[in-house]
């Protein structure tokens, strides 16, 4: 089901994962609005977006947006798990409070929010694998127990103002537009250092295993959990499968030497925040939305290689 009428706003929006949602949410039909930090969006959005430079924080701000709106997706996060990390304390008083005044105002409202949690970070080591979202949540991050601190609020306010809401938990999004270097996103960051002659660095002897998700079903996720996703429901959205560093280098490394790049390894010691494996299973979001993942690994990989050559 489409909408013709709907006016969203992407909290957010302008960076790697909301530059895709956005072109997602236009071809429903939707008006669009993405609030950014920046002057100007970080990443290019497509025409038709309105953009608003502002911090979701400050009230009156987002008080005139949210009146305009009838659809909330919230993206925005200060910190990357590495980040909050070196300060704890920083990553909570940056990230909570105008979170939790952001779920006061939308409820006063009665309009729909999407809270764009962590599915790596919030259920801490896996008991068992695929990760359903019924997995305990014992997140050993900063990141990730100010991630689920957030999906708490959100039942909170549900129970106690009647927010509107539904969380989702994504994978490791990863293809074109992903910049490296930037504290996340093993893959672009890997490719890009064979393509400087820099070693790609893993944490350990082969590194963690993840699930990585092309940026685009990902986004596809987000707008089917937006259009047909149940209320206080929090939905996994991954591929299912688990890959480790090493076998990502193992599928990135003919990629890199057919264009006359070769691949080392520097191989440092384990993280203590970094959980071993995580690999979410999507079967609820498929059950109650359709969704399903549509971009083969080597597809991404090839489409993220072309992209990188360029930029």
């Amino acid at each position: 089901m489409t909408s013709t009428f709907n006016n969203t706003l992407v909290i957010g929006g302008a960076g790697y994962i909301g530059s895709h949602l956005t072109t997602q949410l236009l071809s429903t039909g939707r008006k669009v609005t993405v609030l950014g930090r920046r002057l100007t969006p970080g990443n290019k959005l497509p025409d038709g977006v309105d953009y608003v430079a502002g911090d979701f924080g400050q009230r009156d701000l987002i008080a005139s947006l949210l009146d305009r709106h009838q659809e909330v997706i919230h993206l925005a996060y200060a910190t990357v798990p590495n980040t909050s990390f070196e300060n704890p304390l920083a990553d909570l008083l940056q990230n909570l409070p105008p979170t939790v005044q952001l779920f006061s105002e939308i409820a006063a409202r009665g309009i729909k929010l999407i809270l764009v949690s962590s599915g790596g970070t919030v259920y801490g080591e896996a008991q068992k694998l695929p990760i359903p979202e019924t997995h305990p949540t014992k997140p050993i991050s900063p990141y990730g127990v100010t991630k689920l601190t957030l999906e708490n609020y959100a039942y909170l306010y549900a129970a106690t103002h009647d927010l509107k809401f539904v969380c989702v938990r994504p994978a490791n999004a990863y293809g074109i537009g992903q910049r490296p270097f930037v504290g996340q996103g093993f893959i672009s960051t890997a490719i890009a250092s064979v393509m400087r002659g820099q070693p790609i660095k893993i944490f350990g002897q082969s590194g963690s295993v993840r699930d990585y998700i092309y940026v685009s079903d990902l986004a596809a996720g987000i707008v089917s959990v937006l259009e047909r996703g149940l209320l206080s429901e929090t939905y996994n959205i991954g591929s299912g499968v688990g890959l480790s560093n090493m076998d990502v280098i193992e599928a990135i490394t003919p990629l890199l030497e057919d264009i006359g790049c070769k691949v080392n390894i520097e191989h440092l010691p384990e993280r203590t925040f970094d959980v071993k494996a995580n690999v979410l299973d999507s079967t609820k979001l498929q059950q109650h939305t359709g969704w399903k993942p549509i971009v083969d690994f080597n597809d991404g990989l090839h489409c993220t290689r072309q992209w990188l050559k360029q930029y």
